[in-house]
């Protein structure tokens, strides 16, 4: 049984359905149905009862989550020690959208300056996936914003912003110092592709179902509004062009800054690189 099939195993033993922790995982739903079908065929017994509405777990596969889960957690730990006997400790960040928040050129140096022999290597995620590949096992922390499916992880606030709705200058609603979300219901908004988080797409459609293209990055948001006149959200204090503006929403929540990573990961870089994170983000 490889590692990696039994991370689909355990996304699709927590969640309960094949779609969700397709998305989850940030892949397809048909090669993690084909990974599971094998995983059953080597363990020679079914490990889910499966229905039109999900999945459920067999005794069997019951016993293999805790086993798995088990083996997952020791070969993180095995990886870290031989990576640090090695002298070749590493730790890889997922870091959502861009790279230009502050915070994140504070807490680089500041990580530099306390772990010099860490080698840091960096995962730039679309915002598709708010866990910028956690879940999957391609970083070990991730950088992002709330809110997401939490399930497994641990979640730290590192910062709130305010947020604001991204329009054209010369859109007549630029003009205004603050706005409310009802005078955007009948504006396009941009749209995260099918699959991508629910509690993520609620958020940044301000909690309302809305129609409009669908975007993958920042710059493709910007390029929505400034082509299209489409209107979305986003977090103040971030640069644009000269050709766009944001106006403060006073009747939406701020957008959380967070530190994730998998729950129970003991990882002692990653618990240094959460504390760093922690102080670089106060200022």
């Amino acid at each position: 049984m490889e590692l990696r099939t039994l991370r689909y195993f355990v996304a699709v033993a927590e969640e309960l359905h094949f779609g969700r922790a397709a998305a989850r995982l940030h892949m397809s739903q048909p090669p993690l149905s084909r990974a599971i079908k094998q995983l059953e065929a080597d363990a020679g017994a079914p490990l889910f009862a499966r229905s039109p509405t999900g999945v459920t777990l067999t005794a069997v596969g019951t016993v293999l989550l805790d086993e798995a889960r088990a083996l997952l957690e020791h070969a993180d730990r095995v990886r870290a020690r031989v990576s640090e006997a090695a002298g070749a400790a590493a730790i890889t960040v997922g870091i959502l959208g861009d790279g230009t928040d502050p915070g994140v050129a504070r807490l680089a140096a500041a990580y530099r300056r306390t772990h010099p022999g860490i080698d840091i290597r960096v995962r730039d995620t679309d915002l598709t996936d708010p866990t910028c590949g956690l879940r999957a096992g391609l970083v070990d922390v991730a950088l992002t914003r709330a809110p997401f499916d939490e399930t497994a992880l641990t979640v730290r606030t590192l910062r709130t912003d305010p947020v604001g709705v991204v329009l054209r200058a010369d859109d007549p609603l630029a003009r205004h110092d603050r706005l409310q979300l009802a005078e955007l219901s009948h504006r396009r908004w941009f749209q995260f592709p099918q699959g991508t988080d629910p509690l993520w797409q609620s958020y940044w459609n301000g909690g309302t179902p809305r129609e409009g293209p669908v975007v993958r990055a920042v710059q493709e948001c910007l390029h929505a509004v400034l082509w299209n006149g489409t209107v979305g959200l986003a977090p103040l204090g971030h640069d644009l062009p000269a050709e766009l503006a944001v106006v403060p929403l006073i009747d939406m929540a701020p957008s959380r800054v967070v530190a994730v990573w998998n729950e129970g990961d003991t990882n002692p870089l990653i618990r240094s690189f959460i504390e760093t994170a922690t102080s670089a983000y106060r200022y």
